[in-house]
This record gives C-alpha cells, sequence and structure tokens, in this order.
C-alpha cells in the first residue's frame, strides 16, 4: 500500500481493520495513535517489541531516513515470509517423530501397568508361585510391579521433571547450555548450525541493503540469530571490528560455526560493496539445505522410531512367551 503513494495512517488504519487477531489489531491502532501524535513510524514500533523485532524498527528506521520506506517495506515482507516458511517446515518436520516419542512412551506405560501384570497373572496360575521364571521375566514383571504400586509417585514425577527441565532451558544460563548441546547433538547439529548461518545471512543482508551500519546490523542480528553460541560469535565480532578488523576474516576464524562459503562470499561482498546482494544468494542456498535437511531428518527419525517401538513390545513379548514356551515343554514333557 505504502508503494501505492497511500500514506503509512492510512496503510496501518486498513490494516487494522483487516487484522484477524484482536491483539494485532490493538497494536497496530496504538502505532497509528503514537504517529499522529508526532512519532515517526519506527519509534511507533519500537514501543511493541512483542509485535515488531529490532530487524523491523531498524530497517524502517533506516528507511525513513533514507526515503526508501517502500522498498525496505517489501524487502520486510520478503524476508517475514521466508522466516515463517521455515518455522513451519521445521515444525512440520517435528511433528511426526514426536507424535511417535508420545506413542511409544503410552505403549510402553500402558503395556507395563495393564497388560503385563494380568499376563504375569495368568503365568503365575498355570506355573504356580513358586515356579522359577526366566530372568528377563523376572526383571519385567518387577518394574511392572514398581509402576503399578506407585503410579502415583512416578507421574508427577516424569512430568514435573519435564516442566523443571523445559524452565531451566528458558533461564538464561540454561539457554546457553541447551544452544551449546543442540550445536554438538546428533541428527539435528547440523540443521541448527544452517537455520542458524541462514538467519544470520538473511537478516544482516536486509539491514546492510536497508542502510544500516556494519557494527548496528551485527548487534540487532545477533537478537534475531535464535542461538546464543551465534549471537555471542556476532558480538565479538561488532567489538573486533571496532577495532578495526574485517568482518570476513573475523568470520572465517569460526569454522566452527561458519562454512567457508560464508566468509568467502563476505569478503566478495566486501571487495564489491555488495555484501547484501552476495548474502541473500548465500541465505537462500542455505534455507534450500535446511528444506532438504528437514526431509532427511523426518525419513531418519522415523525407522529408528519404529525400530525402538518394535523392540520394545518384542522384549514384552519375549518376556512372556519365554515362560509359557517352558510350560508347554514341561506339559508334553
Amino acid at each position: 500500500m505504502v508503494s501505492a503513494g497511500v500514506p503509512i495512517l492510512r496503510s496501518l488504519n486498513s490494516m487494522a481493520q483487516h487484522a484477524e487477531s484482536p491483539h494485532f489489531r490493538e497494536i497496530l491502532n496504538a502505532v497509528s495513535k503514537e504517529i499522529e501524535g508526532g512519532a515517526s513510524f519506527a519509534d511507533a514500533l519500537s514501543k511493541y517489541p512483542e509485535a515488531f523485532s529490532d530487524v523491523y524498527v531498524n530497517m524502517v528506521r533506516a528507511g525513513e531516513t533514507g526515503g526508501i520506506l517502500d522498498d525496505i517495506l517489501k524487502r520486510l515482507a520478503l524476508q517475514q515470509e521466508k522466516n515463517s516458511s521455515m518455522k513451519k517446515k521445521i515444525k512440520s518436520a517435528m511433528t511426526y517423530p514426536m507424535v511417535l516419542i508420545v506413542i511409544t512412551i503410552g505403549a510402553f506405560f500402558g503395556l507395563m501397568i495393564f497388560v503385563l501384570p494380568m499376563i504375569g497373572k495368568t503365568i503365575k496360575d498355570l506355573a504356580g508361585e513358586d515356579a522359577e521364571l526366566p530372568a528377563l521375566t523376572q526383571i519385567l514383571m518387577s518394574i511392572s510391579q514398581f509402576m503399578v504400586s506407585f503410579w502415583y509417585i512416578i507421574f508427577p514425577l516424569l512430568f514435573g521433571g519435564v516442566y523443571a527441565l523445559l524452565r531451566y532451558i528458558k533461564s538464561p544460563g540454561g539457554k546457553v547450555k541447551f544452544h551449546h548441546f543442540v550445536l554438538k547433538a546428533p541428527i539435528i547439529s547440523k540443521i541448527i548450525r544452517k537455520v542458524a548461518v541462514a538467519r544470520f545471512t538473511r537478516t544482516f543482508s536486509a539491514l546492510i541493503g536497508a542502510g544500516v551500519s556494519v557494527l548496528e546490523a551485527l548487534e540487532v542480528t545477533a537478537r534475531a540469530v535464535g542461538n546464543t553460541v551465534y549471537q555471542d560469535s556476532l558480538l565479538d565480532a561488532a567489538k573486533r571490528i571496532k577495532n578495526g578488523e574485517v568482518l570476513s576474516r573475523i568470520i572465517n576464524e569460526r569454522e566452527d560455526l561458519y562454512p567457508p562459503i560464508v566468509g568467502q562470499m563476505l569478503a566478495v561482498g566486501e571487495e564489491t560493496g555488495q555484501t547484501d546482494k552476495v548474502l541473500v544468494k548465500v541465505a537462500d542456498f542455505y534455507e534450500e539445505e535446511v528444506d532438504a535437511a528437514i526431509s532427511g531428518l523426518s525419513s531418519t527419525i522415523e525407522p529408528v522410531m519404529i525400530v525402538f517401538m518394535g523392540g520394545m513390545v518384542g522384549l514384552i513379548a519375549a518376556a512372556v512367551m519365554m515362560p509359557i514356551t517352558g510350560l508347554a515343554n514341561q506339559i508334553k514333557g
């Protein structure tokens, strides 16, 4: 609408009328009032960080200063579309494995608490209370008996442990340790790294292209990259740039976080003065890599979970069949 010559206030009012979320509608109306009161568009947006990130605010501010707000808003719309698409793909890819995990845990508790005790009672009725059962059967029967006797303790502890873990991950110290862990975790670490690199290159290129200074762009990107390890590396890069170092060389030193192509393309951008255009291509490349990795993740986790579920059921089946087979042999004998 802005690119078509519609004034900001009119555009905001129109968006507010068509907003599906009542909360977002209130924010848009509040932003309109701020602008009517004399605030700049960027300053008005900055008062609602829950809706508009640092990236939005800084790009809009640069667009207002340079007189290219319509172009900046187009870039923001494109970036939002890319980010939203990536989040949806990651969420979609993780939904099925999580459902499998929940089903597996539910099946385990169901078998151990309801099915195995009934089968165990039948075996004891047939073989007698003093019958010597196979070691595997005895172990699973003991676990089952414990779970039946203390389920009212086990479930609260289980849910309490999950809740405490999630709270810890959200804490500052826990978040840092968790982000270090996921960068080393098997299977998912490659995806996490590619997502972080894609976010860095996409956000940084958008800010640079909007006319934001390199230092400010790095600081804003650091807060938007989504991983504290990458955030610290970008904030450190900003400090070193203040001392006269070159970004491409700094990035090249962090081979543990950034693939060589990122530093190489940054160097090309610095030499040609087209850093934003060069990094957009890098972002496109890594977003495609993320898509491929996510597809591979689903195909990797699915058979692993199926094998695990099959193994669990097979273990319980073996524990049940071993004494039954023994009884059958005794009867034949």
